[in-house]
């Protein structure tokens, strides 16, 4: 019988938090928890933007969105101020309960130091390992989230949007983001965001 790892055991206690999500999205025809198809979409792009990555990485990648629906963003202001106070308290959020599912599964103090580090998004631009998980979440945006935001949005705040994503990736990141295979729609809306900066 082959031994289950500690990363395997962790995916399996993040994925099983995120089942709980009450949302669900169609993924191949299956209706799946939100979340937890999220999760599992950060590791399939971490692992093929950066098969190489340290654990740390790959827990937060797994974690990034952990238990997102338990703080609604209309508990908070419908503006600029309100959304980032929102995603501050989701990143501090996502890495206590890290931290709460990751120790008693026997990580270091200092493992689990360095994924809380990691989801609450420290020395984005200058610690590599936080911009490889940045650039992995706008990778994995731009691949199944951006078409239905396209439809949500006026294509002006699209654009925006898209350049903002743009503006946060690595170049590295970017090259990959130009390799994606998008829907037309998404594709359009990246070259014209491209265009425009």
């Amino acid at each position: 019988m082959v031994e289950v790892s500690k990363i395997e055991r962790a995916f399996a206690a993040i994925d099983a938090a995120n089942a709980a999500d009450p949302r669900s999205i169609e993924v191949k025809g299956e209706m799946i928890p939100y979340e937890l198809a999220y999760g599992r979409r950060m590791t399939a792009a971490l692992t093929h933007f950066a098969p190489a990555s340290a654990p740390p990485l790959q827990l937060a990648a797994r974690a990034q969105h952990l238990e997102r629906w338990m703080i609604p963003r209309a508990d908070y202001p419908m503006d600029r101020v309100g959304y980032f106070n929102w995603r501050n308290d989701q990143k501090k959020r996502h890495a206590a309960r890290a931290e709460e599912l990751l120790l008693p599964l026997g990580f270091t103090t200092e493992t689990v130091d360095r994924v809380k580090f990691l989801l609450e998004k420290k020395k984005l631009k200058k610690d590599p390992d936080t911009q490889t998980l940045e650039d992995v979440i706008c990778l994995v945006f731009l691949q199944h989230y951006a078409l239905d935001f396209a439809g949500d949005h006026p294509e002006e705040k699209v654009i925006s949007i898209l350049q903002k994503t743009w503006g946060k990736m690595s170049a590295a990141g970017q090259a990959a983001a130009l390799e994606l295979s998008l829907p037309p729609e998404v594709g359009q809306l990246v070259t014209k965001a491209l265009a425009d900066e």
